[in-house]
């Protein structure tokens, strides 16, 4: 699925030369990146793996004659945060899409509290120190546009993937918020909320997903919205589940997305990763 070319005329008038899309070097992070530079703009693109980084890199500066600076760190520590900020320092940047994030699977108790502490550090804390720092420069020149990535587990709990879900809440929530707070400054902010997606997610997570869309099916969808709704519910398959669930009162969410996710993950027996 592509942009058409009064879309991309759009997002390169509106958000201007530059966008910042950390998570890029795979699944909807990279599609996402992928459309951008096919709709004129230059690229800062983040990654954990610089190889794949410096293909994209290669990919897009050749297809699209764009210009794409490549920041391969990890968004866990602080250092890798700042990196990120730093090479956007004197780029004209009008856009920020916060694609990084990872999840785990199985009971809590189980898994690494390591790597459940790290993925609060990349899914929460890098996701709120980019979009402060991004949201003060796009205040100041009364122009951008900020895209969160939420997901649909995020609108309730969900056993066997309880602390991912409730990192994805977080996201949701911030990106209501700062709609509204940033819109007098003419920011645009969109929470992506997409169904599950083949990608490198559920592999890291231990999940095996049955019924997925893949990146190209909700990339265009999520850019087409950004600038005139708050929360997208991007491909059929996302749309169909949050809307199908929508009389089911809260509670009962939780109970029917722990037989979900129990199946995703063996019914909760995944084991722990030191």
């Amino acid at each position: 699925m592509k942009l058409s070319k009064s879309e991309k005329n759009r997002l390169r008038t509106k958000y201007g030369s530059w966008a910042v899309v950390t998570g890029a070097s795979s699944g909807i992070g990279q599609e996402l990146a992928i459309r951008l530079a096919e709709s004129g703009l230059n690229l800062v693109i983040h990654g954990r793996d610089s190889q794949r980084l410096s293909k994209l890199q290669q990919k897009l500066s050749s297809q699209y004659g764009v210009e794409i600076n490549t920041v391969a760190v990890d968004l866990s520590e602080s250092t890798g945060i700042d990196q990120v900020i730093a090479m956007a320092q004197g780029l004209d940047v009008g856009l920020l899409i916060a694609s990084a994030g990872f999840g785990t699977s199985g009971l809590m108790l189980n898994n690494s509290i390591h790597e459940e502490t790290n993925m609060l550090r990349v899914n929460c804390e890098s996701l709120l120190v980019l979009t402060h720092h991004f949201s003060q420069y796009f205040a100041q020149q009364k122009r951008g546009g900020i895209i969160l990535m939420s997901s649909i587990v995020g609108f309730q709990g969900v056993p066997f993937a309880a602390n991912y879900a409730a990192t994805k809440a977080y996201v949701q929530s911030l990106a209501e918020a700062l709609a509204l707070e940033l819109k007098p400054y003419g920011v645009d902010v969109l929470a992506a909320a997409p169904g599950p997606v083949t990608s490198g997610f559920g592999k890291r997570a231990n999940m095996k997903m049955d019924m997925t869309l893949t990146p190209a099916q909700i990339g265009v969808p999520i850019l087409k919205a950004l600038g005139r709704k708050d929360t997208v519910l991007p491909g059929f398959l996302t749309k169909f589940l949050v809307y199908s669930l929508r009389t089911v009162p809260r509670w009962g969410k939780v109970r029917i997305m722990k037989q979900v996710m129990g199946g995703m993950t063996q019914r909760g027996m995944t084991k722990y990763r030191t």
